[in-house]
Formats: C-alpha cells, sequence, structure tokens
C-alpha cells in the first residue's frame, strides 16, 4: 500500500516521499523491511529516539511529532491517533463497515457486552466481540490482554469480521483506550455508558480525567444509551450532538425498570410497568446491566418486545458471579469485582440470596491505585460476615505491604478478619469454614488464568484450585 493512501485522514504537516509500504508498526522489535514505523511517545519509551535504528533495521518512512530532519520522516500533529488511523487503513477501514456498539464504564461493561452478543445470536445474527474476557470473530474466539485491543490487532479483528460477512460487533472501550487514541477513526453506531466510580487513579491521576476520556465514546456515536441513575451521566451527554436514550430504576427514562424481583439464579422486573423481563444473572446491578443492553439493541433497531424476549435466554458470563459446581451444602462464587464500587455489588447479589455467612476473599492489585485499597478492606467488612484478605496480581510490591494498606480500612468491622497472604492456602482455608447455607465469594480474579507476580504471569485458575482444595482433583 502506497504511504499517501496509509495516511488518509491524517493531517500531514509536512512533505514526504510517497512510497510502497508493507507493514505499520510502532514497535521497534516488529520493525520489517519498508514497514512504516510510528514514532509513539509514552511515559516511559519515547520512539523518536529510536528512528535511526528502525530505518537501519529496515523501516522505509518514520512518522514524527518531532521534526528529527529525516528525509524519510512524515510530520504529523500527534503520532498516536495517526497510528491508529493508519493501522485502520492498512486493514481497508473495515470498521466502517461494521455496526459497532461501543461500552464504556467503571463495572459492566465485560457483561453488558456478553449479554448484547447473546442477543444478537438469538435473532440468528452473526457478531464480533472485543473484551476483557475474549476477542470473538463469530464462534472463533481469540486470547486478549487488553481490554480494548493495540489498534493494529484491533483492524486485523474488524478485517477478520468484515471478511465473515458480520455486520454488528460489541466491544468494550476503556478510558486508556481513549487517552491513548487507540480508538482514533472509529465510528459507534451506539455508545453505552454503565457507571463511573473510583478506578485506574494510578493512570489517570483524577477522577475529572478518568471521566473525560470516557466521555471521548459519545462524541463519536450516533445514539448514546446512559444510566439515568448515574451521577456522572449528566457529565457524559453534556454537548454531545448524539442522540440520547436514559435506562434506570430511580429516575425517569426511557427504559426504567420496577417491581424487582431477585433470586440465586435470576432477576426479574417490569420493563415501563408493562413488560416482564426475565434476566439469568443474578443480583440487582444485573437490572443495570440488562436494561443496558436491551436500551442499546433497541438503539441498533429491533423491536422491545423481541430484545426482552432474547435477553431471558442469554448466558452466564465467565468470572462474574459465576456460580462453581462443588457438590457443597455452600455456595462457591467467582466474580472479577476489584474496585470498590465491584465489591459492593458482588458482595450485595451474594447477600440477596444467602441464607448462612457471606465469606468473601479478595485482595487488591500491586502497582496501581492505593487509594481504593482500605475502601475495598472498609465496603468488604461492612458487607460481609467473614472476610479473608490475600493477594492478587501483586506486581512488584510485596503483597503484605498491600495487605497492610487493605487493613486499614477494616479497623473497628464487625467481621471477622482474616489474613492469609497466599491466595490458594486462602482459598483453602475459606472452603474449610464454611458451612451449610454459606457462600464463599472469591472476588478479584474472574476470568483471569493468572498471577502477576514480579514481572511474570503464571497460570492461576481459581477453579482448579477450588476443586484441588476440596478433593476433586
Amino acid at each position: 500500500m502506497l504511504l499517501s493512501e496509509l495516511l488518509k485522514g491524517i493531517d500531514v504537516k509536512s512533505q514526504y516521499i510517497d512510497r510502497e509500504i508493507s507493514d505499520v508498526t510502532d514497535n521497534t522489535k516488529k520493525v520489517s523491511e519498508n514497514c512504516a514505523f510510528v514514532c509513539v511517545e509514552g511515559a516511559r519509551f519515547d520512539g523518536h529516539k529510536f528512528a535511526d535504528e528502525v530505518m537501519k533495521n529496515g523501516a522505509a518512512a518514520v512518522i514524527v511529532s518531532k521534526d528529527l530532519g529525516l528525509k524519510e520522516q512524515v510530520l504529523v500533529e500527534n503520532t498516536r491517533e495517526a497510528y491508529a488511523i493508519m493501522c485502520k487503513n492498512l486493514f481497508g477501514a473495515e470498521c466502517d463497515k461494521l455496526n459497532i456498539i461501543g461500552i464504556t464504564g467503571t463495572n459492566g461493561k465485560t457483561t453488558t457486552a456478553f449479554i448484547i452478543k447473546d442477543i444478537l445470536e438469538e435473532f440468528n445474527i452473526k457478531s464480533g466481540l472485543i473484551g476483557t474476557v475474549k476477542n470473538m470473530v463469530g464462534d472463533k474466539e481469540f486470547s486478549t490482554e487488553l481490554t480494548t485491543p493495540d489498534p493494529y490487532d484491533m483492524h486485523k479483528l474488524f478485517k477478520m469480521m468484515a471478511d465473515d460477512d458480520i455486520k454488528y460487533c460489541v466491544m468494550e472501550t476503556s478510558s486508556q483506550a481513549f487517552h491513548q487514541m487507540r480508538l482514533a477513526g472509529i465510528s459507534f453506531k451506539v455508545g453505552v455508558f454503565t457507571n463511573l466510580t473510583q478506578d485506574h487513579l494510578d493512570y489517570h491521576g483524577t477522577i475529572e480525567e478518568y471521566k473525560r476520556c470516557k466521555k471521548e465514546l459519545f462524541k463519536a456515536c450516533e445514539t448514546a444509551v446512559v444510566n439515568a441513575d448515574d451521577e456522572a451521566t449528566a457529565f457524559m451527554v453534556e454537548g454531545v450532538s448524539c442522540k440520547v436514550i436514559n435506562y434506570g430504576v430511580k429516575n425517569n427514562c426511557e427504559f426504567k425498570a420496577s417491581d424487582i424481583s431477585l433470586s440465586e439464579t435470576k432477576v426479574s422486573y417490569k420493563l415501563n410497568e408493562n413488560t416482564t423481563v426475565d434476566f439469568h444473572i443474578p443480583g440487582d446491578f444485573s437490572v443495570y446491566n440488562s436494561l443496558s443492553a436491551i436500551g442499546a439493541v433497541v438503539a441498533l433497531g429491533f423491536s422491545t418486545e423481541e430484545t426482552v424476549e432474547a435477553i431471558s435466554k442469554a448466558k452466564s458470563v465467565k468470572g462474574r458471579l459465576e456460580l462453581v459446581e462443588t457438590d457443597t451444602p455452600f455456595g462457591v462464587i467467582i466474580d472479577y469485582a476489584h474496585t470498590p464500587d465491584g465489591l459492593e455489588k458482588a458482595i450485595n447479589a451474594v447477600r440477596s440470596f444467602t441464607k448462612g455467612k457471606v465469606i468473601t476473599l479478595f485482595g487488591c492489585g500491586g502497582d496501581r491505585d492505593k487509594t481504593k485499597r482500605p475502601k475495598m478492606g472498609r465496603m468488604a467488612t461492612e458487607l460481609s460476615d467473614v472476610v479473608i484478605v490475600t493477594t492478587d496480581n501483586p506486581r512488584t510490591e510485596n503483597p503484605d505491604d498491600i495487605i497492610k494498606d487493605i487493613l486499614i480500612g477494616t479497623v473497628g468491622s464487625k467481621a471477622e478478619v482474616i489474613t492469609i497472604t497466599d491466595r490458594s492456602e486462602a482459598i483453602s482455608h475459606a472452603l474449610k469454614i464454611a458451612e451449610s447455607g454459606d457462600t464463599v465469594l472469591l472476588a478479584g480474579k474472574g476470568h483471569e488464568l493468572y498471577q502477576v507476580i514480579g514481572t511474570e504471569r503464571v497460570h492461576y485458575d481459581e477453579r482448579e484450585i477450588i476443586k484441588k482444595a476440596l478433593g476433586l482433583l
């Protein structure tokens, strides 16, 4: 592809030599003969410093935001934005052929994405999915490391979807992805806002910046489907030109739930006072997740009646209030809750159907926002009968130091608090002390099949740990 074709849609600030380009990358390790190298500048790495090196290794052009005086350079305003758009052009701008549903928010993105995909499949519509748990092209699955992928990987997925005659793609859109302009050049048919609570402040610095990044979705969508009961919603839709549809429980909105009934297997409610919704994922937050999915699908042009019928057949999502089959007189549930709000919602959901004690096991990630640790400690002990504080992706921090931060929030609590650093030992202890009617909630790992210790990922599947502890493996 000619360099000029790759640069389509980018405001180029300099003259350049148009030539045939074989590939695009921003990774020095992926430089190939006649590729275009984009000099992205980050907090720890500046691609501009490697411009000479990549040219020697075969790059035919370097895309820069600083004038390096190279005859092969192309000067642009923002190389992150340029990289995303060049990746789009490289793969034929196939995203423009898709109806893309973007979902943003602190909690509920993954579940909402899977619900929407399930509904579309009930309509016999093949769809794609991009998100935290996995990426999907129809029924083909691909592993993922980021909630929202690198632009190159993302547009490669879009091309695979288009080649497979897929018309709809549901994707989670993270605040970091918007900040890093990974989504530049993508238009969304529908943008969904779930909720906003504290998360990723280690990256964004302030809640205001976190909100600002999430709002970018609603500047790039045709219709916004937003949570009428969340305080951040007014900010999200202020000044946007797209159509806005609201859903909720407390405030007036187009999709409102009432007469809510909760059980250990599902939630039921009346939609707009006249349509019964049965959604087979437990927890009061499932009301909001199902409402957002219904709103999004209706915004795509499908009827409310057929959407409600389809959502009753939606499947549960791995690592989201996932009930583990143990054949024990107590329940064992795995959930991804890793924020104060997420933990609160998960424990409340478990509490709503637990006849005995709620035993909550959790930890906090290392090298991440430390301010949420005591908040999660307080939340867990206020809502649980027994709390076991342990390890969860300690990364380069000392796990015991992380636990100490969490324990600050447990001071004065009525709950029994136990600390066991080794997560496997902690899970084994939780299962030993559980009695008939209790529920053991393992929070934090969810779908993850690893622990990050130091800088390495070590295989870790809580389902295997549970079975070993119960003598089932």
